[in-house]
């Protein structure tokens, strides 16, 4: 998680520099220092001053600091958590940030938001080429969906089959977690229960439960039938004889059909040698295999469930990764929405580093990296544009103030704006660091 978490924040975070230092050295505004994290205690530039790696290499200081906690690129001339007013005494140069016309300043500006943005584009247009698109066909849950706690909560039954999503039959299984309908008004599912059409509405609070599940916890998930796909070498299933291909049948004179059930029934023999009956062959084989405490045996599950896959030529993935990249905007952009309004928890749905590397997960899926990669890259350019001093977005609102009303705010506004701006992110970067983990052991 960690490894992942380091690499994803120091690609992402050094294309953002990167297009702020683009944008400079274009306008030839002199650029001080490039650096991947904060070669200080951020935000205190003059404590803790050191660098891992550095290098001066023309104008510009290139480093990697040891506070892993962002980066900055410092821009001569710029008001920022790096330099205040004091240090910009004097009539603006040729080659300072303030000494430019207020459209190169903004473009400065904006020049890390529009770097996130076309990774987050081209990363999402290079996986749809090289992976396609993976999904489960709606056909395939035939035997219904197996619910979550949540999913139980709002009135799901293992073994019900979702026949039409908000009044409409639909053809993916993952249109089940479409953010249209998770975020959506009146949004409703309707099951067939034992003959009978049944709508299950997602309550007002959902979004704060959804919020609090493990990244891995699906609301729902298809059902399956299965077959032993490998057997662990020296584990109590090897042991004791099941070999790859078994279907397992019973346990404990319990049959089992669905994984599902098998796992109920290996949790309820739990620390017990337990007959279990398998079919090879077609022939009925008897064996006994020691159950672990934790309700495991040492065997590697077969699916049966059928995938679809879905090719994209080159052309064809550019516009599926515009619309995926801007899909990410716009669930951002309605979750902001709805915690206006009231209908979504801040402290329950804002999360930082620790919830972004669970995201990860504990092992390494090139595929689910830059997926994830993707998607971070695009919530750090909408992040990066609200309106909030200290932020791109604030630096943004002030330029197009100078640009409308043809004055520049004072220097004395541009700091103590930058000042309160990083107070306030500073406060939100306590709460899910610090204050929300530690809520979380009580």
């Amino acid at each position: 998680m960690i490894g992942q978490l380091l690499l994803a924040l120091s690609l992402l975070v050094g294309l953002h520099e990167f297009g702020h230092f683009a944008f400079a050295k274009l306008f030839k505004i002199r650029v001080d220092k490039f650096y991947i994290f904060f070669d200080f205690l951020f935000p205190m530039p003059n404590v803790a001053n050191f660098a891992l790696v550095k290098k001066k290499i023309g104008e510009t200081e290139y480093g990697i600091g040891w506070f892993p906690l962002g980066g900055y690129v410092q821009i001569h001339g710029m008001i920022d958590e790096t330099q205040d007013a004091s240090m910009l005494a004097g009539e603006p140069q040729p080659d300072e940030f303030r000494g430019k016309p207020a459209w190169q300043r903004l473009l400065v500006m904006l020049g890390g938001i529009i770097m996130n943005v076309i990774t987050g584009i081209v990363i999402f247009a290079a996986m749809t080429f090289h992976y396609g698109d993976v999904f489960l066909p709606a056909t395939e849950a035939r035997y219904g969906i197996l619910p979550n706690g949540l999913g139980r909560e709002i009135g799901f039954q293992t073994g019900d089959k979702i026949v039409k999503i908000n009044g409409r039959p639909f053809t993916e299984f993952d249109d089940v977690y479409k953010p249209d309908v998770i975020m959506g008004s009146n949004s409703f599912y309707t099951v067939e229960r034992g003959g009978q059409l049944v709508d299950i509405n997602i309550p007002k609070d959902f979004l704060d439960k959804f919020a609090k599940q493990s990244a891995d916890s699906l609301l729902v998930r298809p059902r399956e039938t299965f077959a032993v796909e490998r057997v662990v070498a020296g584990g109590a299933a090897a042991k004791a004889g099941l070999k790859a291909g078994d279907k397992i049948t019973t346990v404990g004179g319990q049959p089992v059909q669905f994984f599902d059930e098998l796992q109920a029934a290996l949790l309820a023999n739990k620390g017990k040698k337990t007959p279990v009956l398998v079919e090879r062959n077609g022939q009925p084989i008897p064996l006994a295999i020691e159950v672990s405490e934790s309700g495991r045996i040492g065997f590697e599950r077969k699916s049966t469930l059928k995938l679809g896959t879905r090719s994209y030529s080159v052309a064809e993935s550019i516009p599926q990764g515009v619309s995926k990249a801007f899909g990410v905007i716009g669930l951002q952009a309605r979750a902001f929405a709805k915690m206006g309004r009231g209908e979504i928890s801040a402290s329950e749905s804002l999360g930082g580093p620790v919830e972004i590397a669970q995201q990860f997960g504990g092992t390494w899926d090139w595929q689910h990296f830059w997926g994830l990669a993707a998607g971070l890259s695009m919530v750090l350019a909408f992040m990066n544009l609200l309106p909030i001093p200290a932020l791109d977005g604030g630096h943004v609102v002030f330029l197009l103030y100078e640009m409308i009303a043809r004055r520049k705010p004072s220097d004395r506004i541009m700091e103590g704006a930058q000042r309160v701006g990083t107070v306030l992110i500073l406060a939100l970067m306590a709460y899910v660091m610090i204050f929300k983990q530690v809520m979380k052991l009580f």
